[in-house]
């Protein structure tokens, strides 16, 4: 898209017309971004935690702990990613909500702490994997939009890792690699974000209202 010299307002030509953007819009990548970025941190935290520490009862509480604000995290993030097909944002905001909904039913329901339930219990991993299901479709919309190489790794190792272990094809070393290298991605990814222009993150205003319009035509 190409911008019209304005220095107080800028307008942007998009593919259906021009459009510009609001201090609303750059509020929503603001927080979008900061919310991946919290939701980095716990994972990246967690995953040192678990490395150095191992499961003793403290770290286990810290790993439940943290795992909520990753999950938060990544539901504030979902509500503000600007994605053009409104039924794949609301596809990844379903998955989140299954899967927050599975981890409270497990927090709640299971006597044995959460990291350790999930781990060990295929049903609540599956439960629980449509928050990550959600997340690689961050992961994925990131590495088609930005052609971003941590993202295109990232795609097919969450699925990969998460599989892996429910059909025990992986070994635990293996498994600890994965999620080492999970982490780390996760992390450069996050901080990348936080320095890419604000305007590349909120795309083409003009296809999003484009769609609505083609929405409310054919309903």
């Amino acid at each position: 898209m190409t911008q019209a010299n304005s220095m107080e307002s800028p307008v942007y030509q998009g593919q259906f017309g021009e459009f510009s953007i609001t201090p609303s819009d750059r509020q929503s990548v603001i927080i979008y971004r900061g919310g991946l970025m919290v939701a980095a941190l716990s994972f990246a935290i967690a995953t040192v935690l678990l490395f150095w520490q191992g499961t003793t009862p403290a770290i286990l509480t810290s790993l439940s702990v943290l795992y909520a604000c990753f999950c938060l995290a990544l539901g504030v993030s979902l509500l503000t990613i600007h994605i053009y097909l409104q039924v794949l944002h609301r596809f990844l905001q379903v998955c989140w909500a299954i899967g927050a909904v599975t981890a409270l039913t497990v927090i709640f329901t299971r006597p044995d702490p959460f990291v350790v339930t999930v781990y060990h219990e295929a049903i609540a991993l599956v439960g629980i994997g449509f928050t990550f299901v959600a997340l690689t479709g961050i992961y994925f919309k990131e590495a088609f939009c930005f052609n971003r190489l941590e993202t295109k790794l990232l795609t097919p190792l969450v699925p990969l890792l998460i599989l892996g272990h429910l059909s025990g094809l992986l070994t635990p070393s293996m498994e600890k690699i994965l999620l080492a290298v999970w982490a780390i991605l996760f992390l450069v990814f996050a901080l990348r974000k936080a320095g890419q222009d604000i305007p590349s993150d909120i795309g083409d205003k003009s296809v999003f209202a484009y769609l609505k319009e083609q929405e409310k035509a054919g309903s």
